[in-house]
């Protein structure tokens, strides 16, 4: 899949001396839905301003869909929507007249019908006459949403687009990027929900002190660097650990009645690890009754990768 983004040796430098973005190398592929983590202070928003033309880099180039960002600005700022983390937009607007103001703000043509479908599909509809003064956080929230949308992007940023919007409302703003992604839309999203991310991206990209830690498909990802604890009940408690498994060390409970192991990276069920264990301790001998695996979530890996960097 062609990449649609393409960041090359991108490094910002503020004027305090503070380097926020360090050497940054990332393609982001065309129709993909792309999750950047890292913890505040990392360089996610930073990062996105450059690529935006908002920040202006130090050093390093960007393309949008073929459009560098700094000698084209104008056609590559064309093909890129932003919903940033502020609600900064005239709350004394109406919704219907904020939304098409930003269609025009890039030269595009009148289009009702785009403006009415982006409000139905955010459930803006019925507030489209109303001020955005008058609205609950989680209705202004998509209101950035539907201007970003309005000049109809091939590249829409989503920075903590659900930061303090309720579950149900998170879960309509999920669906709604589905939706968008089968348009072609490519999404890049930041988020501080490890299970947005985990349910929502196609590929994972850590960022940790300005240096990108790692880029790579989300369940690739949860295998290589992911880890899964086995814990196994006993019918009879055992005195000492069984042996002959030194390249995998057990753990056994005071009561002896719970044997437990871990895997990590991809040497769980891939391998047969698991399974391959289970017949050598019954070959021993070890009479067990229940058998449970727990595999690490997408946030125990972000903990881990960032942990390791800091």
């Amino acid at each position: 899949m062609d990449p649609i983004v393409v960041v090359s040796n991108l490094d910002k430098i503020y004027a305090s001396g503070h380097h926020a973005l360090k050497s940054i190398n990332l393609e982001i592929r065309r129709g993909e839905i792309f999750a950047l983590l890292g913890p505040n202070g990392a360089g996610k928003t930073t990062l996105i301003g450059v690529i935006c033309g908002l920040v202006r880099p130090t050093a390093g180039s960007v393309t949008a869909d073929g459009s560098d960002i700094a000698s084209d600005y104008r056609a590559a700022r064309a093909k890129i929507g932003l919903v940033p983390q502020e609600l900064a937009t005239d709350m004394f607007s109406k919704v219907w007249d904020t939304v098409s103001f930003s269609r025009g703000l890039f030269g595009k043509a009148p289009n009702p019908a785009h403006i009415e479908r982006i409000l139905r599909e955010l459930s803006l509809w019925d507030k489209k006459d109303s001020q955005i003064v008058a609205l609950s956080g989680g209705m202004k929230r998509r209101v950035l949403i539907a201007k970003a949308l309005a000049h109809e992007p091939r590249i829409l940023f989503l920075d903590e687009p659900t930061a303090g919007v309720d579950v149900e409302l998170r879960r309509d703003m999920w669906a709604m990027v589905r939706r968008l992604r089968e348009q072609g839309v490519t999404i890049i999203l930041t988020t501080h929900y490890i299970e947005e991310a985990e349910e929502m991206a196609d590929r994972i990209g850590v960022i940790n002190k300005g240096e990108i830690v790692v880029v790579e498909e989300k369940q690739a990802l949860m295998r290589k660097l992911g880890q899964t604890t086995v814990t196994i009940g006993l019918k009879q408690p055992l005195r000492t650990s069984p042996s002959d498994f030194g390249e995998r060390p057990m753990t056994l409970s005071e009561d002896g009645l719970t044997l437990s192991f871990t895997f990590t990276g991809e040497g769980g069920e891939e391998d047969g690890g698991v399974a391959d264990l289970v017949k050598r301790l019954a070959a021993k001998g070890v009479d067990f009754k229940t058998i449970n695996m727990n595999r690490s979530s997408l946030e125990d890996i972000f903990v881990d990768l960032v942990g390791e960097r800091s």
